[in-house]
């Protein structure tokens, strides 16, 4: 770790203070869920603006998270940076497949079946 002193440092601040955020941002989440404004109905990249919301705060809760309760912060740069460059990469490969396929999917039960030629 980057900070071998010896001493034991509270974080009890820290973690009440990413609690809170984390709470924020789920009650956020639930408001969003139950009340589904219509103005963010908006189709974006083949996907309502708010499915794109829902990922967005997901992607945050799960870097905080990591950030602060993984101790992230206290690490070096290199270490950081590889674990989160691999993560966001994954996400939005995942992310990538997931609408690319569903948008076959939703082609394939709308059309019927699609015919096999090799």
């Amino acid at each position: 770790m980057a900070h071998e002193t010896g001493q034991h440092v509270s974080h009890t601040k820290r973690i009440w203070k990413v609690f809170t955020i984390l709470s924020i941002v789920t009650i956020v989440e639930v408001a969003f869920g139950i009340w589904k404004p219509e103005f963010l109905n908006t189709k974006v990249a083949y996907m309502k603006l708010l499915n794109w919301i829902f990922i967005i705060l997901t992607i945050y809760k799960a870097y905080l998270i990591t950030w602060a309760f993984m101790h992230m912060e206290e690490e070096s740069k290199g270490l950081r940076r590889s674990v989160v460059w691999t993560a966001i990469f994954l996400m939005i490969y995942l992310s990538f497949i997931l609408l690319n396929e569903g948008g076959y999917v939703y082609e394939v039960f709308q059309n019927g079946h699609k015919s096999w030629d090799f």
